[in-house]
């Protein structure tokens, strides 16, 4: 499996994974964001946005790069990336289909993208992602998947993608909303010939939002590679939004909000790889620091306190604007 390539690195910030959602398109629902992407977000500066992040990621050690084909022109910017940089062969790309992006580069479209996971987006998508990313394709990830998602129970689907498994391709999931553990559940009982479908999974895990974590575990005792999204709760984890008690942990640590608030999650026996979602090289390196923190008992437990009610997250989540 490609993810094996990690285990064998060495650097604190191999288990740290840089995700392109908030810099492939000119729109998105992080907190902050109108301040950390350039005023005039044409493709050429979001282009060179993420190659600065790209490059400063790699040199720090980041060795997993997280794609969608919903991600505006994300999956455009990393080959492009890659097509320059030919002698990296010691890293890990993830992309993801089942969702279109739809705002055309507009921050203020009425629908910035359609969920469908049916065989034929899969198919035509899957035909999208390939042009660009052919074989440094390394994950192909079914994005969002919920307990009613078709992608779950679609019989051709499953076959299509265990022949995808058996070229070498690594298949997984992504989940969102408040029923994020029984999504994972049903994907882990997915099989094809008696055979696991699913190889990772990847859900949103964080500070404020804790409930998906039994059945991570489950899944990584079942040896999938689990992946964290939203570690900063789409910037309600960062200054200058950060609640009262983890801003108290982190001036005790003398490092920022957002090192803490991911520093928690890599303490996981089940986390195999933590986004960072950063818009900027100053907000990554700062992402990185998370592999040196070291909280204690007391500060674990003020942390703990901060655990929102899944269906209270979630609607919070749902109300974040696009900027």
């Amino acid at each position: 499996m490609p993810f094996s390539r990690l285990a064998a690195a060495t650097t604190p910030t191999a288990h740290l994974g840089l995700g392109l959602a908030a810099v492939g398109r000119p729109g998105y629902i992080n907190l902050g964001r109108e301040d950390d992407l350039p005023a005039e977000r044409t493709v050429d500066a979001l282009r060179t946005r993420t190659h600065e992040l790209l490059d400063a990621a790699y040199a720090q050690g980041v060795r997993y790069f997280d794609a969608a084909r919903s991600y505006g022109r994300s999956e455009e910017f990393l080959a492009d990336w890659l097509h320059a940089r030919p002698d990296i062969d010691d890293i890990v790309v993830g992309s993801k289909w089942g969702y279109t992006y739809t705002a055309g580069w507009s921050t203020d479209a009425e629908r910035h993208e359609v969920k469908d996971h049916t065989l034929a987006t899969y198919e035509r998508q899957r035909a999208e992602t390939d042009t660009l990313l052919g074989d440094r394709l390394d994950l192909y990830q079914i994005h969002s998947v919920t307990p009613d998602s078709p992608a779950l129970t679609d019989k051709d689907l499953h076959a299509r993608l265990a022949e995808a498994a058996a070229q070498g391709l690594t298949i997984g999931f992504s989940t969102s909303g408040p029923a994020q553990a029984d999504a994972i559940r049903a994907a882990l009982a997915v099989t094809v010939d008696g055979e696991p479908l699913f190889r990772t999974v990847q859900s949103t895990y964080n500070a404020l939002e804790t409930s998906a974590g039994p059945a991570l575990a489950e899944a990584h005792d079942a040896g999938l590679t689990v992946i964290v999204k939203e570690g900063m709760a789409n910037g309600r984890l960062a200054d200058p939004y950060a609640p009262d008690a983890l801003r108290a942990v982190a001036e005790e640590t003398s490092l920022g909000c957002d090192a803490v608030a991911l520093a928690l999650i890599l303490r996981e026996p089940w986390a195999g790889v933590v986004l960072s979602g950063a818009a900027t090289v100053v907000q990554l390196a700062s992402n990185l620091h998370a592999a040196v923190v070291d909280l204690d008992e007391g500060q674990l437990e003020r942390l703990g306190a901060l655990v929102e009610e899944p269906g209270a997250y979630w609607e919070r989540r749902a109300q974040l604007p696009w900027h």
